[in-house]
């Protein structure tokens, strides 16, 4: 009997395969499927379809593939096959086929993270979001701040950082953790500081996550990437790199990151367009002062061929001293927000989700992932629910352990309170609760909000009287900031744009 045909660009009649960049990691709704070439993250919602992706190159075509499936679930499957071609997960195994693409550009229409190509008839109907709360085998990625030694001094800093920590981690320790890594098929891992490009090993760490299937993506002010080390870069597979700029000018910038660190990150970007590398992402922490240059940095962003990512500013480390003063105003989350929905390609790694309570939801997840899909480890091993919460309360225990980082992740009692349904408190009740999950925890944390009460940038604005009533905000610790950093005026030079 014939097969239904799947959409146009997938020719049922064909053999297809798995893409050899392809890594797929069984989770409890179905899988996770992973192209180390072009960086698509895909769920797939259905262990029915798992095993078919799996047997997909046995079959002399997607046609006798699909015929091992029951009819009623033929049209669904085809189209999640038909999505999955798109993301280049699947290829043509023909030998008249090309058996290999150039990656495509983020922005090309394929699945972003967080959106499966389709959920087959016969799939969990629980929503996915319900489905990750529970968390996972092992994270989707990890954040890893190697180092808290850095060049700069910025007043946003989350991590406090500017010193190395005596004890942070040695060559061999990282590299165990790597291999760790590697043995628990997590994807990739964000890197970050302090600056990592100060620690003497850190190039070699690289090679070594690469060298055993782990991608790496990395963060850097850019002060030390030259010419020489940008075409490195660019001869190595499975490396990102994210260059951190907070101002479309050198006066917005370097008001937070500090002199000089604008014209240091341009030339970081130049080095690395000049060597070819990719389309290296330019990251940006939104402040009341940049927002009103998000289409200068969209038009940055575009002359490099690179990917703009906005990141929020959150109240821990530094940033607990300045996120009164630097936060975006209400009016600007909302103007934000309808600029995000009509620029698609541009990045958040769910840094806004609390804004989807305004209607139609950002894309991403939609989820506080801390401890259920994502962690951080800190320089000294100790992991951390989230990047954005190093505090004491939400240390879940240390790669030096015994077991290592798969116990602390898998055993930890705190992880496991995070896992576990929580209480939406007041704003369960709020018609807007669905969308925004009640907000960013580390968020309310900081700013002496309980964790079941409304992000205090609520979208509503439930969050502005919620601060007014809110209690002693939490120390953010000693922090690792210099002795005497340099100092960097809040208030803009006149002239800058803000």
């Amino acid at each position: 009997m014939a097969i239904t045909a799947a959409p146009a660009g997938l020719d049922p009649s064909r053999p297809y395969r798995l893409h050899p960049q392809v890594a797929v990691r069984p989770e409890e709704f179905g899988a996770l499927a992973y192209h180390y070439g072009n960086r698509r993250l895909v769920f797939l919602r259905s262990p029915a379809l798992v095993e078919l992706v799996r047997r997909l190159g046995d079959h002399p075509s997607v046609e006798a593939a699909l015929a091992t499936v029951n009819a009623s679930r033929r049209p669904a499957f085809a189209a999640a096959l038909a999505s999955l071609e798109r993301a280049e997960l699947i290829q043509d195994a023909g030998p008249a086929a090309a058996r290999s693409r150039p990656p495509k550009d983020a922005s090309d229409g394929a699945p972003p993270l967080g959106s499966p190509p389709a959920s087959p008839t016969g799939a969990t109907s629980r929503p996915l979001v319900a489905q990750l709360r529970p968390g996972l085998e092992s994270p989707i990625c990890l954040t890893w701040e190697l180092t808290y030694a850095c060049n700069l001094a910025c007043v946003h800093c989350l991590s406090s950082s500017g010193r190395r920590d005596p004890a942070e981690l040695d060559t061999a320790e990282a590299r165990a953790v790597i291999d760790e890594m590697a043995a628990m098929s997590i994807f990739y891992v964000n890197v970050g500081g302090g600056e990592p490009t100060i620690r003497p090993d850190f190039f070699d760490l690289v090679d070594y996550a690469v060298d055993r299937g782990v991608g790496v993506k990395f963060s850097t002010n850019g002060t030390r990437i030259d010419a020489a080390r940008a075409a490195a870069l660019a001869a190595k597979d499975y490396v990102d790199v994210q260059v951190s700029l907070d101002g479309a000018t050198a006066a917005v910038n370097d008001a937070v990151r500090g002199e000089g660190s604008y014209a240091a990150a341009r030339r970081a970007m130049d080095h690395l367009a000049a060597a070819g590398f990719g389309p290296f992402k330019i990251s940006v922490v939104v402040t009341r002062h940049n927002l009103g240059q998000l289409d200068d940095f969209d038009e940055i962003a575009r002359s490099y061929g690179a990917q703009l990512r906005l990141t929020r500013l959150r109240p821990s480390g530094r940033g607990a001293d300045t996120w009164d003063q630097l936060h975006p105003t209400a009016e600007q989350q909302h103007q934000l927000y309808r600029w995000l929905l009509d620029r698609p390609h541009v990045l958040t790694g769910d840094s806004f989700f609390h804004l989807s309570a305004l209607g139609e939801s950002l894309p991403g997840l939609n989820l506080c992932g801390a401890g259920r899909v994502v962690c951080l480890i800190d320089p000294v091993g100790d992991v951390y629910a989230c990047p954005f919460v190093l505090h004491p309360d939400f240390r879940a225990g240390n790669v030096r352990q015994p077991g290592g980082f798969a116990s602390v992740w898998r055993q930890s009692s705190l992880f496991a309170d995070l896992r576990r349904s929580q209480s939406g408190g007041a704003c369960s009740a709020c018609g807007a609760f669905d969308a925004c999950q009640g907000g960013c925890m580390a968020a309310k944390f900081f700013t002496g909000l309980p964790l079941d009460g409304p992000d205090p940038e609520c979208a509503l604005g439930h969050g502005e009287p919620a601060l007014s009533r809110a209690g002693v905000r939490p120390a953010t610790g000693p922090g690792h900031s210099r002795p005497s950093p340099v100092a960097v005026p809040l208030r803009l030079r006149r002239g800058a744009r803000s």
